[in-house]
């Protein structure tokens, strides 16, 4: 089964614009590092800022199987970037995973 996974986030008041960048270069290297799907199906970007309750970032992902979900959920490469670069800036995370038509 494929799925999709898509997460946003809020940035704090006080997070940076390099700690910003700075998620977005290590969210650049996820697919090569937990070797879970492959760059074409991983996007994400800052939002802009046309509908003004939108959430600051997104994550859109989409695996072959829930297995390789999950790979990419707990690898370490992964772990360490949330721990690093998203819970430092973030104060609101929302996600979502869902089936691909198929």
């Amino acid at each position: 089964m494929a799925i999709r996974h898509v997460v946003m986030f809020r940035f704090s008041d006080e997070a940076t614009e390099e700690q910003k960048q700075a998620l977005a270069r290590g969210l650049d290297g996820m697919p090569a590092a937990t070797g879970a799907l492959p760059p074409e199906d991983y996007r994400h970007g800052f939002d802009l800022g046309i509908n003004e309750a939108s959430w600051d970032y997104v994550v859109v992902a989409d695996f072959a199987t829930v297995e390789d979900y999950l790979t990419y959920r707990d690898h370490p490469d992964h772990r360490a970037l949330i721990r690093d670069l998203v819970e430092p800036i973030v104060v609101a995370r929302a996600s979502v995973q869902y089936e691909l038509p198929g």
